[in-house]
């Protein structure tokens, strides 16, 4: 039934939306190390760039480190879904620490290519955002000064490699497709031997979420991402939908929300980082069903379907 007394708000939400494989994976790891050793377990930094979920673990057993040395010796420890370098299960082996590695299995594909370039004598430029988690676990898998990081097409222009003739390219799987795909251009044109990855590093999850919200965008007055600041993935929804020329913006919570950001909106865009969970998305619905007459329409542009294994020892009985 209409509510009269309220303004009318149609929501358009973008699917797929919010977790992704990896993410539920490495939140189901700490999950199951807690079950299977008792708390605490210990986190190198955050599993998954969002607080909410952060939280939740916390409440159960989970104590986030930003670094190894912090973990006391005789605990379980995780290492977050955005890897480590090499050096950090190394040390923790040393320590005779048993550890978990939560890293996405998509982020892995890349250290392994990673590994393999560099073995093969080339020297890889990676795509990626300096000081990202998963860009210093990508650059911590070769050996000092065998990557060098870009950010820009910039970046790119002003290369000046030992060897022209024998560079590879990899990216962090986070990234704007459209951004990546205008460096990546600029690479081959400036480097044409330059070798590409054997498939699409761009994880198949954050280039869905921005195709989905490219495809709601044009219909939409403005855009909500529910997200974290510190999730590349999350940052870059906001991204696309401003570049689709819709005000967007990024919301941790339903509370964060400014109401002004809303004036004259009549139809609303919302859609979730990979690492924000599905009961945020309701949160918010349920925020704005409070100042509005809200009528909401889910937009799929595909269906996922891709799961991950659990590391050996914490699968889950059938």
């Amino acid at each position: 039934m209409t509510d009269l007394h309220k303004p009318p708000l149609e929501l358009l939400i973008a699917a797929p939306r919010g977790f992704c494989a990896g993410v539920d994976r490495a939140i189901q790891i700490v999950e199951l190390a807690i079950e299977k050793y008792g708390a605490p377990v210990y986190v190198r930094h955050e599993i998954v760039h969002n607080k909410f979920v952060v939280d939740a673990l916390r409440e159960k057993g989970a104590i986030f480190v930003e670094e190894l040395d912090e973990v006391p010796d005789g605990v379980p420890v995780v290492f977050s879904a955005h890897g480590v370098p090499k050096a950090v299960p190394t040390k923790a082996a040393q320590r005779g620490l048993s550890y978990l590695d939560a890293t996405c299995p998509l982020v892995s594909k890349v250290h392994r290519q990673a590994e393999r370039l560099v073995a093969a004598g080339r020297h890889i430029v990676f795509i990626g955002h300096e000081g990202h988690p998963e860009v210093i676990g990508t650059f911590g898998q070769v050996p000092e000064g065998s990557m060098s990081l870009v950010e820009t097409v910039a970046d790119v222009e002003t290369m000046q490699p030992a060897d022209a003739d024998n560079l590879a390219f990899l990216t962090q799987t986070t990234l704007s497709v459209d951004d990546t795909a205008a460096i990546v251009e600029a690479l081959q044109h400036r480097f044409p031997n330059i070798q590409a990855p054997r498939g699409e590093d761009i994880c198949y999850a954050t280039s869905n979420r921005q195709a989905a919200v490219k495809k709601i965008a044009g219909a939409c007055d403005a855009m909500l991402v529910i997200g974290a600041p510190n999730s590349s993935n999350s940052v870059r929804l906001v991204e696309v939908a401003v570049r689709e020329g819709t005000p967007a913006v990024l919301v941790q919570r339903a509370s964060d929300l400014n109401f002004d950001f809303l004036e004259g909106v009549r139809t609303l865009g919302i859609t979730a980082g990979a690492s924000a969970p599905e009961v945020l998305v309701r949160e918010l619905v349920d925020r704005l069903s409070e100042r509005f007459d809200v009528s909401e329409y889910e937009v799929e542009t595909t269906r996922e379907t891709i799961s991950f294994k659990l590391p050996r020892g914490l699968e889950v009985a059938a």
